[in-house]
């Protein structure tokens, strides 16, 4: 599925539509990742993606911790930055494992920097520079993740597929 992302406010409504799916019959775990450039909007979508769930505090980016829990209602959200991953190796530390065996849901910015340390994705999300915008591009990973995204299509208003 592509989706053209005019502003980061288009951003944000994508961020509010996958929270949507996300809370409408998804299977536990997830692994969500996101990729693309600095800049492209990976933070500003789990941000939105949090304020849907009704995380009323500050998102930080955990680019420092590399893991930021959020606890809901009926789910639990980890996300995870790797950017300054220095090896792969790191992540076992992070109890991942547990955060799988509890089913919950994994939104990881800059997985190839787990290497082979993470799963195959449920669900990736590529965003990148589209002239004066952004584009993402959702591609699911397992069933997991086709459901989700075809809970997403359901609610689409701008997409391509």
């Amino acid at each position: 599925m592509r989706v053209e992302l005019p502003d980061e406010a288009a951003t944000g409504r994508l961020g509010t539509r996958l929270a949507q799916a996300l809370t409408g019959g998804q299977a536990s775990p997830l692994l969500v990742t996101l990729e693309g450039p600095l800049g492209a909007g990976k933070t500003s979508l789990v941000r939105a993606m949090l304020r849907e769930l009704g995380h009323a505090g500050a998102v930080r980016s955990p680019t420092y911790t590399l893991l930021e829990p959020y606890e809901f209602d009926d789910l639990c959200v980890v996300h995870l930055d790797l950017y300054r991953l220095a090896d792969p190796g790191e992540l076992e530390y992070l109890g991942l494992e547990d955060h799988f065996a509890s089913g919950h849901v994994l939104l990881v910015e800059w997985p190839d920097r787990a290497g082979t340390a993470l799963p195959p994705a449920d669900l990736t999300v590529s965003l990148d520079y589209a002239g004066s915008g952004r584009r993402g591009v959702l591609v699911p990973g397992s069933p997991g993740g086709q459901a989700l995204l075809q809970r997403l299509g359901a609610g689409s208003d701008s997409t391509n597929h």
